[in-house]
């Protein structure tokens, strides 16, 4: 008779099997992941002086072999954002890379051990930083100092003509940015509440409640008074982020704008915004910048205001998948192809060729 095989022996068999088959799994799953994250382009870590404190920032370059690139100069949207963007940004960068240019970007202010708070800053003083950014390229013999342009998202656009004033730019790569800061308050305001749902009462109320704000700002009122005009309730404001807003809620682009005729702009823009009317941001554009025909504008119907694909932005699940497992594809079909393809159309002399 031949012997039974113990069950308990037998679970353990299954047990054994099952755990290899788990590590396995994880293993392969992590070699994706690792696979999917890595870049083709070399990072650095760089400080830069400025107004007496330092930008910790990153340096990333292509794997070419050449000695010098040209550079685009990262200039970040709202909130507390990293020089990475929390890894956000480096599919972007490896665009740029294939393109032949480097990226420049650095911590916010107060992020990441940063010196400073960011929220002390108005347009004005960010683009200060920015060019201080672009003098310290300039000095480095890796960096071709004709070569040198801007890309800046959302808050960005009140930033890239003021640096264009500054300091000499060869282009300009702006997504998704604003035109006047009050008009781009209240188009989010009211396309989030339609997004919701919202009753006419309700948009009625939270247009009432908007207006008392701006009335506030109009007279400069302090922390203190907007807390006690909401009734003791501050609804998530801070003091810093009422300061910030109090600096530059009048900002509008318009004319500072000027300051970017006859440089090579590519303009991006999303077919789901709720944060930035992109109709008005492409009237003012093409109004201020079309005549010199160094504008080009490209629309992504499928992306949302970060440029992602609104399908993935909408889910915080699908968000974190992608990002994992295919970072790349966060972004609007075609969107770092067109990156990309702007770039390598610019000139050694940084023209674009139309």
């Amino acid at each position: 008779m031949r012997p039974k095989v113990q069950p308990r022996r037998r679970g353990l068999r299954i047990a054994v099997w099952s755990l290899v088959t788990a590590l396995v799994m994880a293993a392969g799953l992590l070699g994706v992941v690792l696979w999917q994250n890595s870049y083709d382009m070399d990072e650095q870590r760089v400080t830069i002086r400025h107004g007496g404190h330092t930008l910790n920032g990153v340096l990333a370059t292509p794997k070419d072999g050449r000695k010098r690139h040209g550079l685009v100069v990262n200039i970040h949207g709202d909130g507390p954002v990293n020089a990475t963007h929390d890894d956000g940004y480096k599919p972007l960068w490896e665009a740029n890379a294939k393109a032949g240019y480097a990226t420049l970007s650095w911590d916010k202010p107060g992020v990441t051990g940063a010196p400073g708070n960011w929220l002390d800053q108005s347009m004005d003083d960010r683009a200060d930083e920015a060019a201080a950014a672009v003098a310290w390229a300039r000095a480095r013999p890796d960096i071709d100092g004709d070569r040198i342009g801007l890309w800046g998202a959302s808050q960005a656009g009140w930033v890239l003509p003021k640096v264009a004033a500054k300091t000499p730019v060869s282009f300009v790569i702006a997504v998704s940015p604003a035109i006047n800061w009050l008009r781009q308050g209240r188009y989010n305001l009211l396309a989030s509440l339609r997004a919701d749902g919202a009753s006419p009462a309700r948009i009625k109320a939270e247009i009432a409640k908007s207006d008392a704000t701006r009335r506030l700002l109009a007279r400069h009122a302090t922390f203190e008074e907007y807390v006690r005009a909401k009734g003791g309730d501050a609804g998530g404001m801070t003091a810093d982020r009422w300061g910030f807003i109090s600096r530059n809620y009048t900002a509008d682009a318009t004319q500072d704008l000027r300051f970017l005729r006859g440089v090579p702009v590519l303009l991006t823009l999303a077919g789901h915004d709720i944060n930035v009317d992109t109709a008005d941001t492409e009237r003012t554009y093409r109004k201020v910048l079309n005549a010199d025909g160094a504008l080009a504008v490209k629309r992504y119907p499928d992306a949302a205001h970060s440029l992602l694909k609104q399908s993935i932005e909408q889910s915080d699940i699908k968000t974190t998948l992608t990002a994992l497992f295919a970072p790349r594809a966060l972004f609007a079909d075609g969107f770092l192809d067109d990156q990309r393809q702007f770039l390598k159309n610019l000139g050694r002399d940084g023209n674009a060729t139309p």
